[in-house]
């Protein structure tokens, strides 16, 4: 039997960015806060001196252990789905600040179009341009709305950059410079200028120069160590929930927060929930926490299970193509230009966001009318920096051992330059998250399935994508150029992207979507599901500025809601 705790005015699931957030401006507010965290405490003092890239960049050290909780996968509903058995396409981050603490820090915004992408769409050529198995829908919200959560943001985390025609428009400076422009990003720059393109430096949270953001807590200056994806940041220069919004909770004196702590369930009535029921990890106990308001911030795959698990929410149906949860789950549609130059380029120096930006691809800056894909990408070249284990370019027809293969590695370890394309996924009827009923965590609890493959509309997106980014290193010069805008199915083994997005959709009709635009539960009005789960479609961009700026949105609602309990408008 379930131990029962002291009653909280609030508790929150999973304490990554989406939860630090809610944390902080609610405990800030007066609001006693419980955050509950499945993973270990982590600290600054956990990354000093922890360049180690066999350890996090390929052991994984702050990644989702799968030998206890994994997910199933199929590409379609006649496959059999099976468990990932090893990290691949993403990388689940775990232990306090989530993923939020080994991401690379890209830090640019959803455009206008994405808001209000079914209404921008046929406002623009007309019902028929959006495929009948594309469940595309507005979020039920606009971009005007969101722009001053943004910049709540940009504030927190002092992000580094620079204005760009093309993108999301602002209403505030950057509050820092953006970062160093490198020869190599230079170049990329120039070549896309002379193509007639707007190319920009990239929005970052590796921060250009030290930084003190609005709560007193203080970014320092980014080093260029090339240690951030997949790394904690030792000089504390990427903005990450473990020094911005989780030690401005804990200094309001509201917050309390219990690591271990692995929230199995959602307590529900049929209308209300009055809180959660967890197991201590290193205990084996289970507990009740009791509280008035019950937020999920606990990552996209995990939001949509708990909710599954503790049946809130009409399960997705894709032969009916109704019920919400775990509908419309995306990803993102990524491909690549490599190309080998004659010059050489320190490419050993770098930082997870410093890069050069191209948004002429992206969104619907660019006429659709003829195309036969929705949407588009930013197209990018990334200075992250090499590493010796996971950096070994060659041109094609090298040998992949022996002495030719260390010849030709040397030669080109900086003379090689890749381009890449963030590109937006679409929803589909079939690719969805619901249950496994076959398979069970460690603790007896059903897995998630996904279920998802690239549609037509991802693989001419991708073609497209292609063709843009090889003209673009045609004018840069390369010799060689290695290109295959073939993406075919989705395989779930080699790592894309942590983008993953879906599954408790918002949006302004209860009939398609899971939760309003305060990312309220409609079916049960003290309960908040925050996160990139809301996502109606994932962009052409990253997305975590629109999960920030969605979570001080979310934030101001439930500040409401306390004061006066009840929908929210």
């Amino acid at each position: 039997m379930a131990t029962e705790l002291p009653r909280k005015e609030a508790v929150v699931v999973g304490v990554g960015w989406a939860g630090g957030i809610i944390a902080s401006e609610l405990a800030k507010d007066g609001i006693e806060v419980m955050g509950l965290e499945r993973g270990a405490e982590r600290t600054i003092d956990d990354f000093i001196m922890q360049k180690d890239e066999l350890r996090y960049a390929v052991r994984y050290d702050l990644m989702q252990d799968l030998s206890k909780e994994t997910l199933t996968f199929r590409n379609d509903r006649d496959m059999r789905a099976l468990p990932m058995r090893q990290l691949g396409s993403f990388l689940l981050g775990t232990d306090l600040g989530g993923a939020g603490v080994h991401w690379n820090g890209m830090c640019p915004r959803f455009l206008p179009y994405d808001f209000e992408i079914r209404s921008q769409t046929i406002d623009r050529y007309g019902e028929d341009k959006i495929p009948e198995d594309m469940p595309l829908q507005d979020w039920g919200i606009s971009y005007e709305d969101m722009e001053e959560h943004f910049a709540h943001f940009d504030e927190t985390i002092g992000t580094s950059g620079e204005d760009n025609e093309m993108s999301a428009p602002r209403s505030t400076e950057y509050p820092t410079p953006p970062m160093v422009e490198t020869p190599a990003i230079r170049l990329f720059k120039e070549a896309s200028s002379e193509l007639g393109l707007h190319p920009y430096q990239g929005p970052s949270a590796n921060l250009s120069e030290a930084y003190t953001n609005p709560d007193g807590q203080t970014i320092q200056q980014c080093q260029y160590c090339s240690f951030c994806e997949r790394f904690g940041c030792d000089y504390q220069a990427k903005s990450d929930p473990i020094i911005t919004v989780i030690p401005t909770a804990k200094e309001t004196g509201n917050f309390e927060l219990r690591t271990h702590a692995n929230v199995r369930s959602i307590s529900y009535d049929g209308e209300r929930t009055d809180g959660v029921y967890f197991i201590d990890m290193l205990t084996g106990e289970e507990f009740f926490q009791p509280a008035d308001i019950v937020i999920l911030t606990s990552y996209v795959m995990n939001n949509s299970r708990l909710l599954l698990q503790s049946e809130i929410g009409t399960p997705y149906d894709p032969d009916t193509q109704t019920g919400v949860i775990g509908k419309n789950y995306c990803y993102q549609i990524q491909t690549s230009v490599q190309g080998f130059f004659d010059r050489q380029f320190n490419m050993y120096a770098g930082a997870g966001a410093l890069v050069g930006h191209v948004d002429d691809y992206n969104g619907d800056n660019f006429d659709h009318s003829d195309l036969d894909f929705l949407h588009g990408g930013a197209i990018r070249l990334m200075q992250t920096g090499i590493r010796p284990i996971n950096t070994n370019p060659v041109p094609p027809g090298t040998k992949q051992w022996g002495s030719e293969f260390k010849e030709a590695n040397a030669h080109y370890l900086f003379r090689t330059l890749s381009i890449g394309a963030e590109g937006a996924s679409m929803p589909h009827v079939n690719n969805y998250l619901d249950l496994d009923p076959t398979y069970t965590d460690s603790l007896g609890d059903p897995l998630l399935r996904m279920t998802y493959n690239f549609t037509e509309q991802d693989r001419n997106l991708a073609a497209y994508q292609t063709e843009r980014m090889q003209e673009i290193m045609e004018e840069m010069g390369a010799n060689d150029i290695v290109a295959n805008p073939d993406i075919g199915d989705y395989n779930i083994r080699p790592y894309q992207s942590t983008h993953n997005t879906g599954g408790v959709i918002m949006g302004g009709d209860p009939d398609t979507s899971a939760v309003n635009n305060y990312l309220q539960m409609w079916d049960c009005e003290n309960l908040f599901v925050v996160g990139a789960s809301a996502f109606a479609h994932n962009s052409g961009n990253n997305p975590t500025p629109t999960v920030g700026a969605l979570s001080y949105r979310a934030a101001e609602g439930i500040k409401q809601y306390y004061e006066n309990p009840g929908p929210l408008a």
